[in-house]
């Protein structure tokens, strides 16, 4: 299992709410900072480190990259 400090069990439980737990619901970065009522930079940083611990995937598009869990920690 991951271990996740609090901020990135906030951005996880915010991608959780908005369902995007699978590529076809994947979520920017956007909508997570809205969600998660955190500011955009701290929401950013927080996805990068989730996707370096294997948590989060990033899929780059032409406007937005977008996010959704790949492995949920319990």
């Amino acid at each position: 299992m991951v271990e996740l400090n609090p901020i990135e069990q906030l951005i996880v439980n915010a991608m959780k709410e908005l369902g995007a737990t699978k590529e076809q619901a994947m979520k920017t970065a956007d909508d997570i900072t809205k969600k998660s009522n955190r500011p955009k930079s701290m929401v950013t940083n927080t996805l990068i480190i989730l996707a370096n611990k294997g948590v989060v995937k990033r899929i780059v598009r032409e406007k937005a990259s977008g996010y959704y869990l790949v492995q949920l920690p319990a």
